[in-house]
C-alpha cells in the first residue's frame, strides 16, 4: 500500500524528470522539439532544423519549382528532392536569405558563425578527423566509405543533401551533409560546413545565398 509520503516522492521524481527533459530540449516556431547536446563549452541542437516559420511566427515560403527558386533573393525552404518524407530524418533545406534574417532559430539560439563551427572542430580534434565524431555511426544513412564514424557526442549528422542555387538537386546529394554558417563572405555568399560519406574530414567552404542547405542551431 502506498503512503502519502510514497506518492509525494513519486510525484517529485516525475516532476524532476520532466524538468530535466524540458531543460535538455528546445522548441521551434512550429512546435517541433529538439534534444540539446553539450559539446565542449557549446550547446547544440541534436537534429537539423525543420521549422517552416521564423521565430516571429512569419511563414517561410515553401518553394518547389526550380524556376521560382533560382531568382529568389528572399527567404525560402524545401525538403530534399521536394519529398516531405525527408522532413523528420534530415530537416529542411533553407536558402541563405532565410539564415540571414537572424530569426530562423528559436529564441535564445542562432545559426553558428564560422568561428563557432571552428571551435567545434577544434574540440573534436581537428578538421581532418572531426567528421567521424559528428556522423551517425553505421551505414543506415551514410555509406561511410573510407570513414569510421563514431558519433561520439550524439551530434548524429545525417546526409541531408543540398539544393543548388539553380534550383536543382544533385544526384549525389545523399552523400553529403552541409550546414550554413552565419558568416558572410560577400553580399551574396556565406560560409558552409560539410561532411561526405567517403571522408572523415569536416570541411569548410562558402556558397551563394541562393543555395539550399541544412541548419543546425547553437545556443546563445
Amino acid at each position: 500500500m502506498r503512503t502519502g509520503k510514497t506518492v509525494l516522492f513519486i510525484l517529485v521524481l516525475v516532476c524532476t524528470e520532466y524538468q530535466y527533459l524540458e531543460a535538455q530540449s528546445v522548441k521551434d516556431a512550429d512546435g517541433n522539439i529538439y534534444i540539446t547536446l553539450n559539446i565542449g563549452k557549446q550547446v547544440w541542437m541534436g537534429e537539423n532544423l525543420r521549422t517552416t516559420k521564423l521565430n516571429n511566427g512569419k511563414a517561410i515560403p515553401l518553394v518547389t519549382d526550380d524556376n521560382k527558386w533560382r531568382p529568389l533573393k528572399t527567404p525560402a525552404y524545401c525538403w530534399y528532392n521536394n519529398d516531405e518524407r525527408n522532413k523528420d530524418p534530415y530537416g529542411a533545406l533553407y536558402n541563405g536569405y532565410t539564415v540571414m534574417t537572424g530569426q530562423i532559430c528559436p529564441e535564445g539560439w542562432h545559426v553558428p558563425t564560422d568561428g563557432e563551427w571552428a571551435a567545434l572542430a577544434d574540440f573534436l580534434g581537428n578538421e581532418s578527423t572531426a567528421g567521424d565524431k559528428l556522423k551517425e555511426s553505421g551505414t543506415a544513412h551514410w555509406k561511410n566509405i573510407f570513414s569510421k564514424a563514431t558519433n561520439d557526442y550524439d551530434f548524429t549528422a545525417l546526409p541531408g543533401g543540398m539544393r543548388y542555387y539553380s534550383g536543382t538537386f544533385p544526384l549525389f546529394g545523399d552523400s553529403y551533409a552541409v550546414w550554413w554558417s552565419a558568416t558572410r563572405y560577400s553580399p551574396t555568399e556565406a560560409g558552409t560546413r560539410g561532411l561526405h560519406d567517403s571522408s572523415s574530414r569536416f570541411w569548410k567552404g562558402y556558397d551563394d545565398l541562393g543555395s539550399g542547405y541544412s541548419v543546425r542551431c547553437i545556443k546563445d
